[in-house]
């Protein structure tokens, strides 16, 4: 693993195997250059280069896939596709933006400014009956029009970055 600093800008490069969970609380721009096992939850940029190899999943702010990557990956801002980019599992991205030439084998579920119980849920890789418990007892911010939750979806990422969930 490399650490390079560009002025204020974090740049890491994983060029070796790995297995395990890489989080970043703090914004960052990680390229994976090898083969990567595990949960990688990132905030900044994260590229999938051509070399790369990703059995996982992934959440990110901007996510670009070159490489191979085999599970569920979440972009909370933008997911692209580039021409080599061999994607086989889920994809949640606000923005997608797919190249000619990607592969694409799975479900695309596009995240939107506000969540239903049951998307939160998935969001959140969370049971439905605890999305319902922690928002009834005020735990979780959101709002109700008659009996139906809505949920912000930045509102939902604050709330999990600040150590609230499930408190």
């Amino acid at each position: 693993m490399a650490f390079k600093k560009k002025g204020e800008e974090k740049i890491i490069d994983v060029d070796a195997a790995m297995q395990g969970t890489l989080s970043f609380k703090e914004a960052v721009n990680l390229r994976i250059n090898g083969k990567f096992d595990g949960n990688l939850d990132t905030k900044g940029n994260l590229t999938v280069s051509q070399t790369a190899l990703v059995f996982g999943n992934i959440v990110g702010d901007n996510i670009v896939i070159g490489g191979r990557v085999k599970g569920r990956i979440t972009a909370k801002e933008r997911l692209t596709l580039l021409p080599s980019a061999v994607v086989d599992g889920e994809i949640f991205p606000v923005k997608l933006n797919v190249a000619e030439g990607a592969i694409f084998e799975g479900k695309c579920s596009m995240l939107h400014d506000f969540l239903n119980p049951e998307e939160l849920a998935r969001y959140l890789e969370v049971d439905l009956n605890s999305i319902v418990e922690w928002a009834n007892s005020g735990k979780m911010p959101g709002s109700k029009n008659g009996d139906n939750w809505k949920f912000e979806r930045k509102e939902i990422d604050s709330w999990i970055a600040s150590g609230k969930i499930g408190k």
